[in-house]
């Protein structure tokens, strides 16, 4: 690892790394936002209760400068010891003659990462607020960031400092209680211990009363008073930040921050968050034309119907720890994390995330924006489930067909590198809106491309290498990335880091590519042509093809019953032959595609 890709790694670290993908979302339009209003509002008044507990004020301007300069003086020493361990190194070799070896260098590194990861850490925890989702990417890239950092912020995904009970109750009863009514008039049941505490919001599982539809249990959403003001300073210090490193970064992050504090506002209303979620829900339960049912492969909970409103959210209880979680959870029941069980699981995670987002994006370009591991739920029967719809992203339908485009062009290029296709594909990531640097190789847009969306290719064209922050990988030749791609590539980095960890390898533009032929034919009508051609008998295939893919759906579920129900000793053999076939069908999928 050369000295300057460690340099590298806490700049872009203290940026949200690898991507200039950590970004939230542009929301739903306010027409939206107006026509579910009477859906999901409430308007009570305040309460005794409320009135009784003392709501933190928003941060002064000295308190927020205050801030400002704890950031700085946390965040330049670690940066400076960089240079500074990269100096003394050079200055051994230069003037002492002292040449060290690999493995004398990984451990001074070692050491060095092990102090920054400690420092960061300590920081983090006393600022809280937006830093914390810098975290939460760090911790989710052990592909691309050394170990000491990722094991270090791991904590902060789902399990920040909660507020006070009493505070989050008195929150509830102004935002959702009617005059006269008592907390217990709601809920008959409010566990005190928060399931988890992020940076905007805490979740607690509760149980509704009869008089609102109960008993039903479910979690409740409460943002944090006077939060806003904190986390828009938080980006204000990172853009400062990304602004005075500009043009000694991989990206230009300066442009990502500023479109981030622009956007940031939407995930403070829980309204609009509560109408994302109904949306992408209906989108992927049907067929992109809306002709007949669709299976869903992991969980997205519901929100409650006029238990709404911008700062509280009540909707279905998912019972499961979060993925950050899952592998202490498999240590505690005697599972291996490295047992074909498990990568059996990191299979089934991969396929439903990639499906998920893929027919989000390619379909109808409305998609959630905020993937990490505290959001990705791991579901007591073994399901997935997918939460927190705060952070959404629309790209136009201009973008998404291009694409779309590009997924299928990824498929069908040659592995001989043949000058057409890699072309195409990089004429393909021009139009999308990526700027290359005037002297950078022929080959730049399609290795990052390629880079960006499979996995599975190790040799990118042009010789570029598929580490992010190596000194030759594409992603430097970058002059500017199109802001409504980043969530795009967001997601892209979240899959790609989970097959990293897993051991798996994954090629996003190979799963990707049929919804994305999917996705042009419908624009181009040719689906509904083929429907009108066929006439009646398309309707009756069309019901026979439901019967067998409800049949195909049961017995799947049935069979995965039945294996859960197996001895561990069994259960473990059968899961080994499940992997072996899985790996067997991805060698031939990944060949075929070459």
């Amino acid at each position: 690892m050369s000295p300057f890709k460690h340099i590298s790694i806490f700049v872009a670290l203290s940026c949200i790394p690898s991507s200039t993908f950590a970004f939230a979302p542009s929301g739903i339009s306010s027409s939206i936002h107006d026509r579910n209003s009477a859906l999901y509002s409430t308007v009570p008044p305040l309460t005794e209760a409320a009135d009784a507990i003392e709501f933190p004020e928003p941060l002064s301007k000295v308190e927020r400068v205050k801030r400002a300069a704890t950031f700085w003086s946390s965040a330049l020493p670690i940066i400076a010891s960089y240079y500074g361990k990269n100096t003394e190194l050079k200055l051994r070799e230069t003037l002492l003659g002292e040449c060290l070896s690999d493995e004398e260098c990984e451990v001074i590194w070692d050491e060095q990462h092990e102090k920054g990861a400690s420092t960061l850490k300590e920081a983090i925890t006393n600022l809280k607020g937006f830093y914390v989702k810098t975290a939460q990417i760090i911790a989710s890239r052990s592909d691309l960031f050394p170990r000491q950092y990722t094991e270090k912020l791991s904590g902060f995904t789902d399990n920040l400092d909660p507020m006070p009970v009493k505070l989050a109750k008195a929150v509830v009863s102004q935002e959702l209680l009617h005059e006269g009514e008592t907390f217990e008039d709601m809920f008959i049941e409010f566990d005190e211990v928060p399931l988890g505490a992020a940076s905007i919001a805490q979740v607690h599982r509760a149980v509704l009363s009869e008089k609102y539809g109960g008993p039903r249990e479910v979690a409740v959403k409460i943002q944090r008073p006077a939060i806003e003001p904190k986390l828009m300073g938080d980006i204000a210090n990172l853009k400062q930040l990304a602004k005075t490193l500009r043009g000694n970064l991989p990206l230009d992050y300066y442009t990502v921050f500023s479109e981030l504090e622009v956007q940031l506002a939407d995930e403070f209303d829980f309204v609009k968050e509560a109408v994302a979620m109904d949306r992408i829900y209906t989108a992927l339960s049907r067929s992109i034309d809306g002709s007949k049912p669709a299976e869903i492969p992991l969980v997205i909970p519901r929100p409650v119907p006029g238990l709404v409103c911008g700062r509280v959210l009540v909707m279905d209880f998912l019972r499961g720890v979060p993925l950050s979680r899952a592998r202490e959870e498999m240590e505690k029941k005697g599972i291996d994390p490295n047992s074909p069980e498990s990568k059996l699981f990191g299979r089934k995670l991969l396929r439903a995330l990639t499906y998920v987002f893929g027919r989000s994006i390619l379909e109808t370009g409305f998609f959630h924006a905020d993937p990490h591991p505290g959001n990705i739920f791991v579901l007591e029967d073994g399901s997935i489930g997918l939460i927190d719809f705060g952070q959404v992203k629309q790209i136009t339908g201009r973008k998404r067909e291009t694409l779309a485009k590009l997924m299928v062009s990824l498929v069908q290029k040659g592995s001989d590198g043949i000058p057409e296709d890699l072309g195409r594909i990089g004429d393909l990531a021009i139009e999308l809106g990526v700027e290359i640097k005037e002297d950078a190789k022929e080959e730049a847009a399609c290795a990052t491309a390629i880079w960006l969306f499979d996995g599975s290719v190790q040799d990118l064209p042009g010789g570029y290498e598929n580490k992010e922050l190596s000194g030759n990988s594409p992603v430097n030749e970058l002059k500017s990335f199109p802001q409504d791609l980043v969530l795009v590539g967001r997601a892209s980095v979240l899959i790609k880091g989970l097959s990293a960890r897993l051991n798996i390898p994954w090629s996003l533009a190979t799963e990707w590519a049929p919804i994305a032929q999917n996705a042009l034919d419908y624009s181009a009508g040719k689906l509904e042509v083929d429907s009108k051609e066929k006439g009646g008998n398309a309707q009756r295939g069309v019901r026979f093809r439901d019967v067998l893919s409800t049949l195909k759906l049961w017995g799947k579920a049935k069979g995965t019953m039945a294996v859960t129900k197996l001895p561990q000793p069994i259960r473990a053999r059968v899961a080994a032959v499940i992997v072996k076939i899985q790996d067997r069908r991805a060698r031939q999928k990944l060949v075929v595609k070459k």
